[in-house]
């Protein structure tokens, strides 16, 4: 039945203040407890559940669509759908840990959200601006856990109104859940215009002030995928984005090796032998521009590596440890945007400016092609390439300006997938 997976999902959540690791689900009871009786503390640790909830099945995530995109291979003792189905050899399952694990683990997230918002509307243990903390701050969560399992099944959609477990709502079309998800990020904008946030957040700088910032630079991501040119600039401008900043600045997920904790589960160490690899592709090495630094993001191996007929010759290199952080959103890639809704818009010396700040970081003369929206939107797709390098971009890149075709194929037959199918769990 349709909704089988989300009322799974419906019994969730409930942490101590310092658990991080996988979530478990409970009964209930607890959640009726935490929603009827609740307490600050209780309050504060589902927060704490929700941030944690939105790191697991990240690695199954940026796998999958990496290894879709042809950005990555990913080699793997145990599981040799990464290089079969993943690759294009046969068909897509719908029923398997590629697809049904990072979507049950977002909607978790997202019934956490409403778990969330329950217990605030009875809570006359914290004050309205702090209300509006915890409501605007999990609206923004929500929207992005939404945007992640969007990315994946793209046309196919997704549910977008699964508050009641028992009445859930039906898939909306990729371009009603866009709407849905750009308002939810409104609604999450307006409540935290003005707060107080009064709950533990790890994802970045935690003032009601900068979650805006946060919420606007989400809310820019969304826009060009909608093809908002003036939105995505007006949500750039109430973002952290800065055009002359520090490209790391930004939200991520953490990770430690602290009791409670977990480690960055995709981190893998140069040269490994152990039977797990993630590798660029080839093209990575050979389309670089001479002199780009970038070029650092993929390590020349000592050894090739080869599986199914599949080589690589370089380790991906963008988490050094394994407690590396996993970025959601950096200014990097709001300069990106930047540059995108200018070319977009005909406004050609503001992209070129944008597309120069990242061309003189990374080792390279200042762009002297072609001043055409064309060429432009070449020099764009190229610095999205490398400079967003393994962070869950590239595919839906290249499907949004409807280039999948110019991916690399390296195994005649292999078919590139434009969409993940939607869960066998959720009926149809």
């Amino acid at each position: 039945m349709k909704k089988h997976l989300i009322i799974c999902l419906g019994a969730l959540l409930f942490l101590a203040a310092c658990q991080k690791g996988e979530i478990p689900n409970l009964n209930s009871p607890i959640v009726d407890d935490a929603i009827r009786n609740g307490t600050k503390v209780k309050l504060d640790n589902l927060m704490v559940g929700l941030e944690s909830g939105t790191r697991q099945s990240l690695a199954t995530y940026y796998d999958a669509i990496g290894v879709i995109g042809r950005e990555i291979y990913r080699f793997s003792a145990s599981e040799p759908r990464y290089v079969g189905e993943l690759m294009g050899d046969g068909t897509l399952d719908n029923n398997t840990f590629y697809i049904t694990n990072p979507w049950a683990a977002r909607y978790r997230v997202v019934r956490q959200g409403n778990i969330i918002h329950d217990a605030v509307a009875n809570a006359n243990y914290i004050s309205d601006v702090q209300k509006k903390g915890y409501t605007g701050y999990t609206k923004t969560i929500m929207a992005y856990q939404l945007l992640l399992n969007l990315n994946m099944t793209y046309t196919n959609g997704i549910r977008t109104d699964v508050k009641d477990p028992n009445n859930i709502g039906p898939f909306r079309t990729y371009t009603e859940s866009l709407a849905d998800i750009a308002a939810l990020l409104d609604q999450g904008k307006a409540e935290l215009t003005g707060a107080e946030i009064a709950f533990p957040v790890t994802i970045g700088a935690a003032s009601a002030a900068d979650l805006l910032k946060f919420n606007r630079a989400i809310a820019a991501r969304v826009a060009i995928y909608r093809q908002q040119w003036a939105a995505a600039l007006t949500a750039l401008n109430a973002s952290f984005f800065h055009l002359n900043g520090p490209f790391e600045t930004g939200y991520f997920h953490s990770f430690s090796n602290k009791s409670g904790d977990q480690l960055n589960p995709l981190f893998l160490p140069q040269n490994t032998n152990s039977g797990e690899f993630r590798l660029a592709y080839s093209s990575f090495s050979t389309d670089i521009l001479p002199g780009d630094d970038r070029i650092a993001k993929a390590t020349l191996r000592d050894i090739p590596i080869t599986q199914e007929g599949l080589t690589g010759t370089r380790d991906v290199w963008i988490h050094f440890n394994n407690e590396s952080p996993v970025y959601i959103i950096r200014n990097e890639e709001l300069i990106l945007i930047y540059a995108e809704a200018k070319i977009q818009l005909n406004q050609l010396p503001d992209g070129i400016a944008a597309i120069n700040r990242l061309r003189a970081d990374h080792n390279l003369t200042p762009y002297a092609g072609g001043v055409t929206q064309a060429a432009l939107l070449n020099e764009m797709l190229y610095h999205r390439r490398y400079s967003l390098f393994g962070e869950g971009h590239r595919w839906i890149d290249m499907r949004r300006y409807n280039r999948l075709n110019q991916l690399p194929n390296p195994r005649p037959g292999d078919k590139i997938w434009n969409m993940f199918p939607i869960p066998l769990t959720e009926g149809s």
